[in-house]
């Protein structure tokens, strides 16, 4: 399917950033690279009339195309917004966004612009995504939809869900590479100073990826073995610090965690060595001991599985040390 008709549905309040990818990346005029000029059109419920944004100053967008010029698009992008109960958000943009998916549009949503595409009933039986702090919120309004947190964008043929913030880039990049070729993708990624595309998903920034225990009991080991990670714990050695029998214990813990203890026990090491990689300029094979690991190998592989990313990949992304300086050349 060729890209060149491409409409914005803005819902108020706007978010500005994620409403800038789509401008940026299919509405700006770069036929001097090369690249197809779109018929690019921004619209809402009132055009002419200015939405207020999500920024703390004063700031306006208005869109100067109503939803019925959103007909006939190739490209649909749903803008990020407030999210609201499904019966909030404004109705002619849920049935302009429905009748362009019945007309064969393809669909895509820019980080919280997911909740629109499920009140719309888009995402119903289908793989999905959103910004990570409101995934749990997706699939527990939407229980239809099958909700992935952990990648940057989801691509399920016809409708396009994109993560967090700056992930809008990456589905954006990632349907222009898949119906214009690599090389248009990568010409607009060059101009944009991004790559054209990026490791890993949105795992990688999920501040903790463990939920905390409630049960001050348990809260007591858990932060006694927090402590002790270098240690090889196990289920019988966790299990006769907190006097209790190994079943009754992994049965209990279950309960209480939602997970299990060498799942616990694993992303608790991995959780322990993003702080390092982060904090630190140990390497990588000592931090694989200090937080429990039998070697880097192992290390790295878990690492791999739960952030999207190797342990250096995180370090040069996340890294809060300065950078040494170059040495100066007399």
């Amino acid at each position: 399917m060729a890209l060149q008709r491409i409409s914005v549905i803005l819902i108020e309040p706007v978010a500005v950033f994620e409403f800038g990818v789509p401008v940026e990346v299919f509405g700006i005029d770069r036929t001097e690279d090369g690249l197809p000029l779109f018929d690019f059109r921004v619209c809402a419920a009132e055009p002419g009339k200015p939405l207020r944004t999500n920024t703390t100053s004063a700031m306006q967008v208005v869109a100067p195309h109503g939803l019925d010029q959103v007909a006939g698009s190739d490209l649909v992008v749903v803008a990020a917004t407030k999210i609201v109960p499904n019966p909030e958000y404004p109705p002619a943009a849920l049935e302009a966004i429905r009748a362009a998916h019945k007309a064969g549009s393809i669909i895509m949503s820019m980080c919280s612009g997911a909740f629109p595409l499920a009140a719309a009933g888009l995402l119903d039986g289908l793989e999905c995504t959103t910004h990570w702090k409101y995934t749990a919120r997706l699939q527990r309004d939407y229980p239809a939809t099958v909700v992935n947190p952990d990648v940057l964008y989801v691509d399920t043929g016809q409708i396009i869900t994109s993560a967090g913030t700056a992930a809008g880039i990456d589905a954006s990049l990632h349907l222009v590479r898949r119906e214009l070729g690599a090389a248009a993708a990568a010409q607009i990624a060059r101009r944009m100073v991004v790559p054209p595309q990026r490791d890993g998903g949105q795992q990688q920034y999920v501040p903790s990826p463990v939920p905390e225990c409630q049960s001050d009991g348990f809260a007591d080991l858990l932060d006694w073995a927090k402590e002790r990670l270098d240690q090889p714990h196990t289920v019988a050695t966790l299990a006769a610090q907190s006097h209790q029998s190994e079943r009754t214990f992994a049965r209990r813990f279950a309960a209480e965690t939602g997970t299990t203890p060498h799942k616990w026990l694993t992303q608790q090491r991995v959780l322990a060595a993003r702080e390092l990689l982060e904090t630190t300029d140990e390497p990588v094979e000592h931090i694989a001991g200090l937080v429990g690991f039998n070697s880097a190998v192992v290390l790295r592989d878990h690492f791999r599985r739960i952030t999207g990313v190797a342990p250096q990949a995180y370090r040069q992304q996340f890294s809060l040390r300065p950078t040494p300086p170059a040495d100066k050349v007399e």
